[in-house]
């Protein structure tokens, strides 16, 4: 198995596991981003109103695709990432580590295969979400039926034939520079970590470079995330809404346009609804993910390296 392969791998369990933690969050996230009233509830005024209409179960409503589609990005981005962070190292010579212009490219590189790839799985989940039966409009009381993922595809299809399941590829593709913040960030990070703790080592006299422990990575992919949500949010609300195939998104003439209607009729609070959600549980993933990928990566390769011998492995 090559290195690249691991690294996709690793992401994809470390992604499955970090979003089941944090998808309560998803959820309260999502259905905050796509609500067009001017009103906006407190979290936890949110998380009894579900409790009370929906029951706890809903706090999972699209978890299953929203697992495939986690699986697939991160296994993807990784698997992208780490073989154009290859191509690019191999091409010069010098320090190992990325420069900001590299992190970039191979973030712009990793992020537009990915979006383009699982585009069709987050339109999934972002409609199982936030679905509500017809009955539900007509009834306050009324318990918003659950669509499963073959309902929900078919719903799709039926409303915007082939074409529904890259919904939102506009703000998406825009988007990427999301993880390409988030990775530029942590590499940045982690360099000057390391080069500070390095120097330490070498006023003490040892020749050795220092290593990051599972805290640090988990420190560093936490504060990388929160820059990248805080600095792409608006670009996230527009997304969901024109996934989740609302009529008022159908306005939006593009990404732009989405915002700059949302900014008119909603104000600024519009563009940021659901941010404290959604900052908390991407901040919790991504330290998650960091903390946790690496640490997978390592035991997957002592495994392959085992069973195949050394050899598999270069």
């Amino acid at each position: 198995m090559s290195d690249s392969a691991i690294h996709a791998l690793a992401g994809a369990v470390g992604g499955v596991v970090a979003m089941t933690a944090t998808y309560p969050l998803v959820v309260l996230s999502t259905r905050a981003a796509v609500e067009t009233k001017n009103h906006s509830k407190t979290v936890v005024e949110s998380v009894l109103d579900i409790v009370k209409r929906e029951g706890p179960r809903a706090f999972y409503s699209g978890l299953s695709s929203s697992l495939v589609g986690i699986a697939v990005t991160n296994g993807v981005y990784y698997y992208f990432y780490e073989r154009s962070r290859g191509i690019i190292l191999n091409s010069r010579e010098g320090t190992k580590a990325l420069s900001t212009l590299e992190s970039i490219l191979a973030g712009l590189i990793a992020g537009s295969a990915t979006t383009i790839i699982s585009n069709p799985i987050w339109v999934i989940q972002t409609s199982q979400v936030v679905h509500k039966s017809e009955s539900d409009s007509r009834e306050v009381e009324s318990v918003p039926k659950t669509l499963g993922v073959l309902e929900t595809i078919n719903q799709i299809l039926a409303k915007d034939g082939i074409g529904g399941f890259w919904r939102g590829i506009g703000p998406a593709l825009v988007l990427v520079t999301n993880p390409v913040i988030q990775y530029t960030v942590f590499e940045q990070l982690k360099n000057i970590l390391i080069g500070s703790r390095t120097a330490k080592l070498r006023t003490r006299g040892s020749k050795g470079a220092a290593v990051l422990r599972d805290w640090d990575y988990f420190l560093l992919g936490a504060l990388s995330k929160l820059v990248a949500t805080a600095l792409t949010y608006p670009y996230i609300v527009v997304k969901s809404r024109l996934q989740v195939g609302q009529s008022q998104a159908s306005q939006y003439k593009s990404s732009l346009h989405g915002l700059t209607l949302i900014l008119k009729e909603e104000g600024i609070q519009g563009l940021y609804k659901g941010i404290g959600s959604k900052l908390l549980q991407s901040v919790l993933t991504a330290a998650m993910l960091f903390a946790g990928q690496r640490r997978i990566y390592e035991l997957t390769k002592q495994a392959v390296a085992s069973a195949s011998g050394p050899a598999a492995l270069k």
